[in-house]
């Protein structure tokens, strides 16, 4: 395809041998995305052009992965909305819990057995609605079935009886924690096993209580909340009281999180049920959703595995500008729609630029600086958007020391700990549409 010269700006610059550098502005620092160039002999003894492109065809689309992993995810994920984009959105945590101590005086009496979750600050969607969280028992072991990791699309079963249950209005940046009373059936059962000395270890703990599952109400409609995995702030606690001569004195033995590290047992289930009809179309991670076949739009979802995916299949026609030349600089700049975000949809300030192959198979990080950064300058217009520096990337492309067939994608950077969705600009949507800015060097051997 030949690149397309209708709006690009010209620029010579004549010299006379010596030594020439050339800087523009880049959002990033690191070495594969630096636009500092310099010229060698051939550069610097030739005529020069420096062309400015933005009408290199890219190609946006959306993909979606199998699944994802989220046993290792940083936070506890429990909350239920629905979206007029990406459908009803359901997150609820599954773990396992061991006492600190195995040792209950023979003397103690049961008082109580609470459920503490601490807020972790992250929150989505609308915090003012009513939340639920639903406490069940698991019965079944907490061990990934084919391999060390549990995914966003793995089971458990649990008991349909409710351990504990609370309605709350959540207070995920002004609030501490929630306090969940268990049955006292449950609390005094565990404290007798304790107590008696049936359960003197781990292993026999494990075996008698596999864990429990925190999930929202099927009537929900309102955030999802994030809360903390540290046992200083989630936590069951168990309130016992022992009488002495003069007082009853009342104490207790904190179960907390099983900290076991392979396989993790712990994981965030996140679905997506019945989204708009083109992201239906996603059923295999080798699918690719074309930004011209869903409203000219993209789309990202982290927690369930959606991505903004990005190709630049003409990159080579740039050999067909006489001359031999160089990629000085290349910024790819994205538009989320207008009117798809606000105040409970935001957007994240940056985002992280992943590398797939045809197949959709994540190959690797762009690299550990490179980001989309928000743009906000000039957001009272309403105009806004992420930006990548990727001259590096590109040229590995034009010179063929990258699979043409490789594409960028975007999610954040927690997405496998978050529940963030993007609406991005796609090609093919006017001025709105996703644009490749490149600053193309050009010289003529002498």
């Amino acid at each position: 395809m030949k690149v397309l010269l209708n709006k690009m700006r010209t620029l010579y610059i004549i010299m006379f041998g010596g030594f020439l550098s050339i800087a523009a502005i880049s959002c990033s620092n690191d070495i594969y995305n630096d636009s500092d160039f310099v010229a060698g002999d051939t550069f610097t003894d030739s005529n020069i052009r420096l062309i400015l492109i933005d009408t290199l065809t890219v190609s946006t689309s959306t993909m979606k992965f199998d699944s994802i992993t989220t046993s290792e995810s940083s936070r506890i994920l429990n909350g239920k909305y629905t979206d007029t984009v990406f459908g009803t959105i359901t997150a609820s945590s599954y773990m396992q819990f061991l006492p600190e101590t195995y040792t209950i005086d023979i003397e103690a009496e049961f008082d109580s057995l609470v459920m503490v979750l601490g807020y972790d600050s992250y929150y989505y969607n609308d915090t003012l609605q009513t939340n639920t969280v639903h406490i069940k028992k698991i019965n079944e072991n907490l061990k990934p079935v084919s391999d060390d990791y549990f995914y966003n699309t793995s089971n458990i079963g649990y008991d349909e009886d409710d351990l504990g249950f609370l309605e709350y209005r959540p207070r995920p940046l002004a609030g501490d924690s929630l306090t969940i009373k268990l049955i006292d059936e449950f609390g005094t059962d565990v404290f007798d096993q304790l107590q008696e000395k049936n359960i003197v270890n781990s292993d026999e703990y494990r075996d008698y209580f596999k864990g429990i599952a925190i999930l929202p109400d099927e009537t929900d409609n309102g955030s999802i909340i994030g809360f903390s995995k540290s046992s200083e702030n989630t936590y069951m606690r168990l309130y016992y009281s022992t009488d002495t001569a003069d007082e009853s004195v009342q104490e207790y033995i904190d179960i907390q999180i099983d900290a076991t590290t392979t396989p993790i047992p712990f994981f965030n289930r996140i679905t997506a049920d019945d989204p708009i009809t083109p992201l239906q179309s996603l059923t295999d991670s080798k699918v690719n959703l074309p930004s011209e076949d869903s409203y000219n739009q993209s789309y990202i979802e982290s927690g369930v595995g959606v991505a903004m995916r990005v190709q630049f299949p003409s990159i080579t026609s740039l050999y067909d500008i006489p001359g031999s030349g160089t990629i000085l600089d290349g910024v790819l700049k994205i538009k989320p729609v207008a009117g798809t975000y606000d105040d409970h949809l935001k957007l994240r300030d940056t985002l992280a630029v992943y590398v797939v192959d045809q197949n959709n198979d994540l190959i690797e990080t762009l690299s550990s600086s490179s980001y989309a950064i928000l743009n906000r300058e000039d957001q009272e217009f309403n105009e806004i958007y992420y930006e990548i520096s990727l001259s590096y990337y590109l040229e590995e492309l034009q010179l063929k020391d990258r699979d043409i067939d490789d594409a960028l994608i975007l999610l954040p950077v927690d997405y496998n700990s978050s529940v963030d969705r993007f609406i991005m600009s796609g090609n093919g949507n006017g001025e709105n549409e996703t644009i490749l800015e490149l600053t193309y060097g050009i010289y003529d051997e002498d």
